[in-house]
């Protein structure tokens, strides 16, 4: 038996007027996933514990099957991970995002986020951003380091895990209660601006129509990550696909695989097709037991607030991750048990994370009944199941 989970980042929302009062997941076509839906499950699971921020940190820890409150350090820890960057004990790792501030105000503390990710910044060209603003501010007590498009690094030595805003929480707002209270933090986040607002990057982002990346933010503190390992808690041999820093630092601190997609870069236009191939082939012909295909889209368009690239990027993920998979599974006459499911939802109205319940879908492919559901968060509702440990959800995917 193989096993599979697709995870569109916070691809649960709300009902939204502009789509007839349905959810993005419930307009969108999703032929695959309400066919396999039909022949499978439906259900309810909660994936953030209460008490703790709605986050793909705690999110995906959980749908692996790590309980966050036990496993849980911080963000920035597990994308340390994925970077290669080794940590001390007395580091504090904290998430460097470049941002777009409004510019027009006279001082930094009056301008407003307009976008937590600088319209998807390539790689390319935030790591040179991240050199200018190394080359300015990086002292023996501070370390920045390049992660992936608008996701960066700072390591903190002997620093202190306290609380940060997360930039995509007040997309629109006022920066001045905001930023650090840490002075240090935050008078590197000013000084950022001045070393980065005009840069030549900048300068031709702005002539293409492009949101310039002209600050840096700091969030998600957090110390060194203690994960034990998926094999040896599972008894099976896992890997992760995933553009994200994040997943891959939760997979690498598991000891899983990571396998690195070419053109996979978290965005709406990603290789959608080559996370499918790669998933079948690390099962089909590496002798893999489970794979992890994380699909980060979702999210960034709920971020976005764009609805119709939200719905976009749940038809892909359908058309583009769950359709190649399935029918390379069955080319490869594999007996397999599919999971799909958001971490948590990113709701258009809000633009940020909310820690509500979320709908899965299981379908197994030698147990196929014939229902006349759909996948969607108001039938799976519906159904009546509610998983409310959201870490026990893998041992159910397991348990065939």
């Amino acid at each position: 038996m193989k096993y599979i989970i697709v995870l569109g980042d916070g691809m649960a929302d709300e009902s939204i007027l502009e789509l007839k009062n349905k959810t993005p997941l419930e307009y969108a076509r999703t032929p695959m996933m309400d066919n396999l839906a039909g022949m499978g499950e439906i259900g309810m699971v909660h994936t953030i514990p209460d008490g703790m921020k709605p986050g793909s940190d705690t999110a995906n820890l959980s749908v692996l099957g790590y309980d966050p409150k036990k496993y849980y350090s911080g963000r920035s820890p597990l994308e340390a991970l994925s970077i290669g960057v080794p940590m001390k004990d007395s580091d504090i790792a904290l998430r460097c995002n470049l941002v777009t501030l409004s510019e027009e105000e006279e001082y930094y503390e009056e301008r407003k986020i307009l976008d937590h990710s600088s319209d998807e910044i390539s790689t390319e060209d935030a790591a040179i951003l991240l050199e200018a603003v190394k080359k300015e501010l990086q002292a023996e007590q501070y370390q920045f380091h390049v992660g992936t498009s608008y996701r960066h690094l700072l390591i903190w030595d002997h620093g202190e895990v306290i609380d940060l805003v997360q930039p995509h929480d007040v997309l629109e707002q006022k920066i001045g209660d905001k930023l650090p209270q840490n002075q240090d933090l935050r008078e590197m986040m000013k000084r950022s601006y001045d070393i980065l607002v005009n840069h030549p990057i900048n300068v031709e982002r702005r002539k293409k129509g492009l949101n310039p990346a002209n600050s840096c933010w700091f969030w998600g503190a957090g110390t060194k990550p203690s994960l034990s390992s998926f094999e040896g808690k599972t008894g099976k041999k896992g890997a992760m696909i995933s553009a994200v820093d994040l997943l891959k630092g939760i997979a690498v601190g598991a000891s899983m695989k990571v396998i690195h997609v070419e053109g996979a870069n978290g965005g709406l236009h990603t290789n959608y097709e080559g996370k499918a191939e790669a998933a079948v082939k690390v099962l089909v012909e590496d002798g893999y037991d489970f794979v992890y295909v994380h699909v980060e889209a979702p999210d960034e368009m709920g971020h976005q607030g764009s609805v119709e690239k939200k719905v976009q990027a749940i038809e892909n993920l359908d058309e583009r991750i769950i359709r190649p998979i399935v029918q390379g599974m069955e080319k490869a006459k594999e007996e397999y048990r599919l999971l799909v499911l958001p971490d948590h939802p990113t709701p258009i109205s809000i633009r940020t994370h909310t820690a509500g319940n979320v709908p899965y879908m299981l379908y197994d492919s030698g147990k196929e009944e014939h229902k006349s559901w759909h996948y969607n968060e108001k039938e799976a509702a519906q159904s009546g199941t509610l998983i409310q440990e959201g870490h026990r959800l893998i041992d159910y995917l397991f348990s065939r």
